[in-house]
């Protein structure tokens, strides 16, 4: 039932932002809306619900429908929800989703709601500062996946801040999928168990050679070092590889490996045993990956392994961008597209083989859980470090992705390869030789 600060406004021909609200939302809410107008729907004792606070707010809404002008309205303060901490929306948005599906108003409710609301908020203004520039911006000032373009979109999403990631990622410094053992395991023994898993999938041991491209801080570097095993780690982050490299001298670790701060292309050594590609392949763009497996098997031996690391698409029909906030807040130029166009675009490059697929999608809901986690444990100094917009922006991001992977919206899949002689072979166990 929706109310107002005066109940013969709901008889008048103007509309309270909270009746608009519910007419697009088809009028049953499970959620409570409240408006800076003193409007409100939807149940009173609802658990969680909406505050729009301010103006700014309703223009945000009303110039980029959909998810984009919740997160702006969001990022921005001039959205609340209701019943959740910031650091951690994820039960929020749950209930939140079971109410976001829009009606379509007919012509004469939209007439209403445009005079309603008055010609100002249909004005677009400056989105928060978090914002990347539109698609056709960026294009205009570089083409997608250049290397000039490809070091910016990594700069937008990766030199945050070194402390701040620190507290969100905890002492792994690991911004990709952890694999939890069981239940019951902490974020660290996941991530861990994750190294080790890849780790004995591509067969080291000491004295091999690695090359680990978008290494990020170098964990996955610093697992294999400690193994005997000579690594370089590639990053376009110079706060990561600045981090990272720190990290290899205090663990005494130089003699074994190395973090560049380079493009994946300008690395030339070839002859590796092992190629790990963890979390890149979303940056590459879908019509680069032909490029880049022939980058990675031209850069292995005869009999060297490939894993890839890889958030997909639970199909290979759906388009590949990005939705709009993931394109504008997250992931700039991020494309992503199912675990079986990945294996069919390596495959037809010609000399690898495809040796496994495991698809880790609810591991990552966990991983997500445990970032949230420590986002609120950490919500004060995270806000003091970074702005609370920035810190905001992470909690929605983690929160909202969550759900995507518990609702098979979006998937993580390692694909296992090799790289075979001239003749087809390989010398190989016939079974997998890991420990799961």
């Amino acid at each position: 039932m929706t109310t107002t600060k005066d109940s013969k406004a709901a008889r008048t021909d103007k509309m309270s932002l909270a009746e608009i609200f519910e007419t697009l939302l088809g009028g049953k809410l499970s959620i409570r809306i409240t408006a800076y107008d003193g409007s409100s729907a939807g149940p009173e004792d609802a658990q969680y619900g909406l505050d729009l606070k301010t103006p700014r707010g309703t223009t945000y809404l009303v110039t980029a429908p959909g998810d984009l002008g919740l997160a702006r309205a969001y990022i921005s303060g001039d959205l609340e929800l209701i019943g959740a901490h910031p650091a951690d929306p994820y039960e929020a948005l749950r209930a939140l989703a079971a109410d976001l599906n829009f009606a379509r108003p007919s012509p004469l409710e939209l007439a209403q709601i445009a005079r309603s609301l008055g010609i100002e908020h249909f004005k677009p203004i400056a989105p928060p500062p978090q914002e990347a520039l539109p698609r056709w911006r960026r294009f205009a000032e570089g083409f997608r996946h250049s290397r000039t373009r490809d070091a910016e979109v990594i700069h937008h999403h990766y030199d945050v801040s070194n402390t701040f990631y620190e507290w969100v990622l905890g002492p792994s410094m690991t911004y990709t999928c952890a694999v939890y053992p069981n239940l019951d395991a902490s974020l660290e023994e996941a991530q861990e168990n994750k190294y080790r898993l890849i780790f004995d999938k591509l067969r080291l041991k000491p004295g091999d050679r690695l090359l680990d491209i978008g290494c990020g801080w170098g964990s996955m570097v610093r697992y294999a070092a400690r193994r005997g095993v000579h690594v370089i780690g590639a990053t376009l982050s110079a706060e990561q590889a600045e981090w990272g490299q720190r990290a290899i001298v205090d663990e005494g670790l130089s003699e074994f490996a190395e973090i560049r701060h380079c493009d994946y292309r300008d690395v030339t050594e070839t002859e590796f045993d092992a190629v790990s590609s963890i979390g890149l392949t979303e940056h590459i763009g879908v019509h680069n990956y032909p490029a880049y497996f022939t980058f990675i098997r031209d850069r292995l031996r005869v009999g060297g392994m490939l894993l890839n690391h890889c958030i997909t698409r639970p199909d290979n029909n759906k388009q590949n961008r990005a939705g709009s906030f993931i394109d504008r807040y997250v992931f700039p130029d991020g494309e992503l597209t199912g675990s079986g166009k990945i294996i069919s675009k390596l495959q037809d490059i010609g000399g690898m083989e495809v040796l496994h697929e495991e698809n880790f999608r609810e591991h990552y809901a966990l991983t997500l859980r445990d970032w949230n986690k420590n986002l609120v444990d950490q919500w004060e100094a995270a806000v003091e470090e970074v702005g609370d917009g920035t810190a905001r922006l992470w909690g929605l991001y983690m929160a909202g992705c969550r759900i995507g992977f518990e609702r098979n919206i979006i998937q993580l899949h390692h694909v296992l390869a090799t790289k075979l002689d001239d003749k087809g072979g390989k010398d190989l166990p016939m079974r997998p030789w890991w420990d799961a």
